[in-house]
């Protein structure tokens, strides 16, 4: 019995100096992470600005940029040498690992969405006065005519001659517009591009799609408002419905509040329902949806914006892995909200 006790003993001797390493070994990396400053980055991209916080030692704007620049290249259809471009103007169908991603999650969310979410779409937003062109308020027949060319089916990836993935159009005509994704997309590229350095704590933000980690500077979860929907043309107010507690997920808003116009007494907002080729009329006033990938959440943001909110709801049950927070106008035209119960304990007020 004594020869156990002693053999136990020595056991715990030799443990301890591992466990002393252990414990200062966790205070010391504790200490450092604490003492790792907090990197602020800004810029313009996809015509909007972007805003990116991150702990490191060291900057990674160049890095960030060059990402960046990568997307725009491949998806950018202000850019007349990007992939998408050049696919639309038919002087290739050849496509880029970055493109056929996207490509890829866009026919799945439109397939999910019944066509709620369509990148064919942008030939019906510029008719309506947004995109591009600043038309006149299209006929029927004009809306009728352009929705021959106005279809996700219409355009399939393919393999080309070398095995590597194409994309076929049935109709020359048919225009590619990521523009209701490629934010999302952005911001998840530069994620990856944070985690790759192990950066673990960080917020990204292109045009309001978001991407959170970890903690903020003041060692707690981010926080994100809400912006309540109010007409805003101009984007001068910024009045928060709400705030959630946001970390270690992608979160993106879509809504009507801000992109409209007035014409002869009638209010066009800029979500085009890809099905009838006419602005919604649903309730919804902002969708905010939360998902693994800013790129999924861009997407459903969007398509609840077009779905209206039953539609949505629907959605959301067949899909647990997605939150939504829907800001809509009720019978009395008063604002109401509908948030994923699972979202409940993320609101902060």
């Amino acid at each position: 019995m004594n020869n156990e006790l002693r053999n136990k003993r020595k056991k715990l001797i030799w443990q301890l100096p591992f466990l002393a390493f252990l414990i200062i070994g966790t205070i010391l990396i504790i200490s450092r992470q604490r003492s790792t400053p907090y990197q602020h980055d800004n810029g313009f991209v996809f015509g909007t600005v972007y805003s990116i916080t991150y702990q490191s030692e060291n900057n990674l704007k160049k890095e960030i940029e060059a990402e960046l620049k990568k997307v725009d290249k491949s998806l950018s259809t202000f850019n007349p040498k990007s992939t998408i471009s050049r696919i639309n103007s038919g002087k290739s169908t050849a496509t880029d690992s970055m493109f056929i991603e996207v490509f890829r999650i866009a026919q799945r969310i439109s397939d999910e969405t019944d066509g709620a979410f369509d990148i064919t779409v942008a030939p019906l937003v510029n008719a309506w006065g947004f995109g591009f062109k600043n038309n006149n308020t299209p006929t029927p027949q004009t809306i009728d005519s352009l929705q021959h060319f106005v279809s996700y089916r219409k355009v399939k990836e393919i393999a080309g001659p070398d095995g590597r993935p194409t994309i076929k159009k049935t109709d020359s005509r048919l225009m590619l517009d990521c523009g209701a994704i490629a934010k999302g997309y952005g911001s998840d590229v530069v994620a990856g591009l944070l985690r790759n350095h192990g950066i673990t704590n960080f917020m990204i933000e292109i045009g309001g799609e978001i991407v959170t980690s970890g903690i903020n500077e003041k060692r707690v979860a981010w926080k994100i408002g809400v912006t309540k929907p109010t007409e805003d043309s101009l984007n001068t107010t910024n009045e928060i419905q709400t705030i959630l507690n946001v970390t270690d997920k992608a979160m993106a808003t879509s809504g009507n509040y801000r992109n409209f116009y007035y014409k002869n007494g009638k209010r066009f907002a800029h979500t085009i329902d890809p099905r009838t080729g006419y602005p919604v009329q649903h309730n919804i006033l902002s969708a905010t949806v939360l998902a693994d990938s800013c790129t999924i959440a861009d997407a459903y943001a969007t398509s609840f914006m077009v779905m209206g909110l039953e539609k949505s709801q629907k959605i959301l049950a067949r899909h647990p892995e997605l939150m939504a927070y829907l800001i809509y106008s009720d019978e009395h035209g008063s604002n109401a909200v509908w948030f994923s119960p699972s979202l409940k304990d993320k609101i902060n007020k």
